[in-house]
């Protein structure tokens, strides 16, 4: 028996195999628990092993391979069109055994440790930050029913806060006012615990040279920086800019037939987090950029003289993937103005 190919279908407790050999034939069909996996793949010679690309993919990833094997990662979406039947657990892995063999797959780069360790920071501090706004537009709301409006930005309920609560003309309650502060103070909590992980982010930021590079282009910062490198990864596995572009959801959904393209509004795939921090540093650029005097002379200038502000928003978003894939792959420095073909007299 040998063993060429296999599906394995990660779950917690219980794994499901599907191997075939060099012809395609089913050879195996085997559930395994947590604690024997390793065992299991430790003994057997070096095939390819394709997983979804789910919780603990990268963990298990990263520990087979050191076992010798190919371990490729695929998109849940791109293994759904060969699932055969009713969802079970010996069909997804059989699904997933039959799509890491085709030659057109688009596969998932494995994350390193460090990686995944610098993401979970990310994830943690959006976490918070969401936490921090929630718990702030409590406080307004309930300030507003006593009449009591606070303007817009964190900046000033902090500095509203402290002097309402000395300010006794407002009328609010003893009970209310152990309320606020009782809030204020998770506030505050909320707030603390987004700057620290905040701090430790733009310290892994000032180690990393490929992290300091992506942050020189304008509407990318540390933040952003450090989200891209840790997601992207190699990028060599992109072709081009616009693969990475489009891994990100930045490019035109199309919906063509009959040799007539039809390009709607960007297609969303991929991470909505790294979309979202793309988007609004190119913002933050087009709001710079209106405030000052525009000759008409750079591209962006020209963008926003013929289109509205959302769709030249994005344009930028996606200019700045294109431009972070050749700093990433090129070893380059930013070069504002810079052009990839001689200039024509």
């Amino acid at each position: 028996m040998t063993i060429k190919t296999i599906g394995l279908d990660l779950a917690k407790q219980v794994f499901q195999v599907h191997a075939v050999d060099e012809r395609g034939q089913v050879v195996m069909k085997k559930q395994l628990a947590r604690a024997k996996l390793a065992a299991f793949f430790a003994n057997l010679p070096p095939c390819l092993v394709g997983m979804e690309a789910c919780s603990s993919a990268h963990f298990w990833a990263i520990k087979l391979a050191r076992f010798g094997h190919d371990v490729r990662l695929m998109a849940p979406q791109f293994v759904k069109p060969y699932v055969k039947g009713s969802k079970t657990d010996h069909v997804d892995a059989e699904a997933i055994c039959e799509a890491v063999q085709r030659p057109s797959m688009r596969f998932v780069p494995i994350k390193q440790p460090e990686q995944q360790a610098l993401l979970a920071l990310h994830r943690a501090r959006q976490g918070f930050v969401k936490a921090r706004t929630a718990q702030a537009n409590q406080l307004r709301g309930l300030l507003a029913e006593f009449g009591i409006i606070i303007p817009q930005g964190i900046s000033k309920l902090f500095q509203q806060l402290p002097i309402l609560m000395e300010d006794a003309e407002h009328g609010l309650p003893g009970m209310m006012r152990e309320l606020v502060c009782r809030l204020a103070a998770h506030l505050r909590l909320l707030d603390s615990q987004a700057k620290e992980l905040e701090q430790r982010i733009e310290q892994w930021h000032r180690q990393s040279e490929s992290s300091r590079r992506l942050a020189a282009i304008p509407g990318i910062g540390p933040i952003t920086a450090t989200a891209l490198v840790a997601s992207v990864g190699n990028a060599h596995a992109f072709e081009n800019g616009r693969q990475l572009a489009a891994w990100l959801g930045l490019v035109p959904r199309q919906h063509s037939s009959g040799g007539k393209p039809v390009l709607l509004g960007i297609s969303k795939r991929g991470d909505v987090y790294l979309r979202t921090l793309l988007i609004h540093g190119a913002r933050a650029v087009i709001a710079h950029a209106e405030h000052r005097i525009q000759d008409g002379t750079n591209w962006l200038s020209r963008l926003l003289s013929r289109r509205n502000r959302n769709v030249a928003t994005v344009a930028l978003a996606n200019k700045n993937a294109r431009i972070v894939w050749t700093l990433l792959t090129s070893g380059r420095d930013f070069e504002s103005g810079h052009l990839s073909f001689p200039a024509v007299a």
